[in-house]
């Protein structure tokens, strides 16, 4: 693709689907791992689309992804007060595809399946749990683990559709077994 402009971007109703589906998913990960709301120490993050995206965080493929950066208070030099920040970056464009191919698909579980995902990564990380930098191995056994978590947090909840991606979910499992099944060979 020669122009990243090109790309189909979410239009403002689906921003505010994107926006009440993100919010639902934090509430369900944080009751998940027991996160108090409103606590200083959860993990800094922020759910971006195309339109925030810098042209670098921009990638062909994925669904979602999450990038790891390091933040400091303004005007602060002291390497103690660094911290993680991660943003979980929605593709627009494959989100999009997506729902196109499979019209049983709806935004708002969809939504609500990849930010439960992406944040149980980014919990994950910021408690430890898994290194962000895992060789990639250790990242596609993380992969099927967090896709498995984010399954048994969505499990029991009634959302319109969301029963359709978890049985369309079930085909990103298989791939990562395959994937895992291929490395074990090698």
């Amino acid at each position: 693709m020669a122009d990243g402009d090109t790309m189909q971007m979410f239009d403002s109703s689906q921003l505010e689907e994107i926006q009440e589906a993100a919010s639902m998913a934090e509430d369900l990960v944080y009751n998940y791992y027991k996160l108090p709301s409103g606590q200083r120490n959860h993990p800094r993050y922020d759910v971006v689309t195309r339109c925030s995206l810098n042209m670098d965080e921009i990638i062909i493929g994925p669904l979602a992804q999450v990038i790891r950066y390091e933040g400091k208070p303004r005007n602060s030099s002291l390497g103690s007060l660094t911290y993680d920040f991660y943003k979980i970056c929605l593709h627009d464009q494959a989100i999009l595809t997506e729902l196109a191919r499979f019209p049983h698909l709806s935004l708002f579980p969809v939504i609500l399946y990849l930010v439960t995902h992406e944040l149980t990564h980014v919990v994950r990380f910021s408690k430890f749990l898994q290194n962000f930098n895992a060789a990639k191995d250790a990242r596609l056994i993380e992969e099927k683990r967090v896709h498995e978590i984010t399954r048994k947090i969505l499990y029991s909840i009634n959302v319109v559709g969301l029963s359709s991606v978890l049985v369309h979910s079930e085909k990103w499992l298989i791939s990562l077994d395959n994937l895992l099944d291929g490395h074990a060979r090698e």
